[in-house]
This record gives structure tokens, C-alpha cells and sequence, in this order.
């Protein structure tokens, strides 16, 4: 029974490695979605009613518009999650007892209940090295990640504290845009099962009702996506400590909902929508996240 769950756990962790080639697919399928949705709404019905004149072309402009500015920002916030780290633990740093204080800062927390006064230090056996509260160990990944949310194979990363505000701006401009498509293409969707006759090739038509299914299903998924993960920005949590909080009368980490917001998205309005933080907001990453915890050099395990 032994030697069994020996095995059982072994093909658990390589089929979790295994999900790293997944995400590549995922990355794949992404374009190909992404391409369909572009070859039925810009090619082949909203590109050529430019031409028409009157509000067919005014209709056809403002969807073209629409479509464009969306598919930039779902773009860049998507490679933005896909190449952006979400934080990693350096070697050096060592907890305090004072680590999750700073009233200086406006984004932390005074209130904050420190991780070594609750539970002690935590140490990662995997990576054998100390790990800072709110960070957890990425099988896939095979490394600890600073709050890290989750590991998610759409776009081969963790979700972690640097780079979950793309994430969140990535299901928003999915939602939109998989929005727009699908409403965009539903007249033709209509179209397609009236009993008149409907222009175009048979091949542009099985794209234009493909593209409106696949639109339709992902802007439904995300939207629950989104709402789920507004939530726990309100209430500064992850998907990984969602179960720990709901064991917790009060939520340490829970600042008010306008502090926990901008712990995510930053204090520069400017730059709350577009995958970016301000200068000023880069400076403060470590405390906007936080994150900074005082770091001493190496000492040996048994002084600490």
C-alpha cells in the first residue's frame, strides 16, 4: 500500500510538470480564436460594409474601431501576464517580527497581523530556502511565488503578485471583446438559420458561425472568471487563501476595499486600465504588493 502511493504521488507531480507543454497549446489556441474572430468580423462581414455608404458604413466603422482598440488591449495585458514574473523569493531575505508593518507607506498596513507572531516562520522544503507570508510553492512552476493566485496554463505562468493585475485586465478585455464579437455577429448568426438567402461562401459562413459560438461561450466563461476575482480584490485575497479566510473571523490582509484595489492596480489612475504601473508606482511595488520585508545576509538556520 505503501510502495502505491508512493507511485500515485510521483505521477501526480510529472503530470503537473507536464502541464508546462500544455500551455504552449493554450498560447495556440488563444491565437486561433483570436484569428477566427478577426478573419469573420474584419474580413469578411465589417470590412466590406466599409464600402457600402450610409449607416451600414457608419455601423461597420464603429465595430471595426471597437474591435481593434479591445483585440490591442487584450493583446498586450495577455503577454503581458505571459512574460511578466510574478515574483520570486530572493535568497537573502529574512523575516522580522515587524515585517508586515509600515505606516509610512499609504498601500501597507499597520493592522497587519505578522505571519511569525500567528505560525512562525514558514520554510519551503522543495526550494529549501524561507518563505515571506502570502507565498506559496508552484509545482509546475517548481519554485514559491509571492501571493501567488494561481498557476494558470492559458498563459504558461503563475499569477502571482507582479503580474495579477494583467491577468485581471486580461479577463476584462477578453470579456469585452468576445462581447463585442458575439453581439457584432449575431444578426448573422440569425441569418444563418432564416429562409432567406444569405450572402458570401460556404466557408465564410461556417467561420462566421464558428467565430459567434466560440465568442458567445468564452465572454459567458470569463464574465464568471471576472466576478469571482473582482471579489477577491475587493476583499485582498487570493484563490489560494480563499478557503483560509473564510476559517478567519477577520481577514488580516483585508485593508478596505479602495486600499485593497489599488494594492493591485496601483495609486496612478491613469494606469489602472492598461497594463502598466506608473514610475511612482514601481518604486513602491514591494510595499504596493505588500511585499517588503527587510532582508538580512545569510545567517545559519539556527539563529533564526
Amino acid at each position: 500500500m505503501y510502495r502505491s502511493g508512493v507511485i500515485m504521488a510521483w505521477n501526480v507531480f510529472k503530470f503537473c510538470t507536464a502541464l508546462r507543454g500544455l500551455g504552449s497549446i493554450m498560447i495556440l489556441l488563444v491565437l486561433g480564436v483570436v484569428g477566427v474572430s478577426y478573419y469573420a468580423v474584419v474580413i469578411t462581414n465589417y470590412g466590406p460594409a466599409l464600402t457600402a455608404g450610409g449607416v451600414d458604413t457608419l455601423q461597420a466603422l464603429s465595430v471595426l474601431i471597437s474591435f481593434h482598440c479591445l483585440l490591442v488591449m487584450l493583446l498586450w495585458s495577455y503577454f503581458s501576464v505571459v512574460f511578466t514574473d510574478p515574483g520570486s523569493v530572493s535568497s537573502s531575505w529574512r523575516p522580522t517580527m515587524d515585517e508586515e508593518r509600515g505606516d509610512a507607506d499609504p498601500l501597507t498596513a499597520s493592522e497587519f497581523q505578522s505571519d511569525t507572531e500567528s505560525r512562525g516562520v514558514r520554510y519551503c522544503r522543495k526550494c529549501n530556502q524561507l518563505k515571506p507570508p502570502r507565498c506559496h510553492h508552484c509545482s509546475i512552476c517548481g519554485r514559491c511565488v509571492l501571493k501567488m493566485d494561481h498557476h494558470c496554463v492559458w498563459v504558461v505562468n503563475c499569477v502571482g503578485a507582479l503580474n495579477y493585475k494583467y491577468f485581471l485586465l486580461f479577463l476584462l478585455y477578453t470579456f469585452l471583446e468576445t462581447s463585442l464579437v458575439a453581439l457584432s455577429l449575431l444578426p448573422h448568426f440569425i441569418a444563418f438559420f432564416s429562409d432567406g438567402e444569405i450572402p458570401g461562401t460556404p466557408g465564410t459562413l461556417a467561420t462566421t458561425f464558428l467565430a459567434f459560438v466560440l465568442n458567445l461561450a468564452f465572454a459567458l466563461s470569463v464574465l464568471g472568471f471576472l466576478i469571482m476575482h473582482i471579489s477577491m480584490v475587493a476583499a485582498n485575497t487570493t484563490t489560494i487563501e480563499a478557503y483560509e479566510k473564510k476559517a478567519t473571523p477577520k481577514w488580516r490582509y483585508d485593508l478596505g476595499r479602495k486600499r485593497n484595489f489599488e494594492q493591485v492596480f496601483g495609486m496612478d489612475k491613469r494606469y489602472w486600465f492598461i497594463p502598466s504601473y506608473s514610475e511612482e508606482d514601481l518604486r513602491r511595488m514591494p510595499a504596493l504588493q505588500g511585499l517588503e520585508y527587510p532582508s538580512k545576509p545569510d545567517l545559519p538556520p539556527q539563529e533564526f
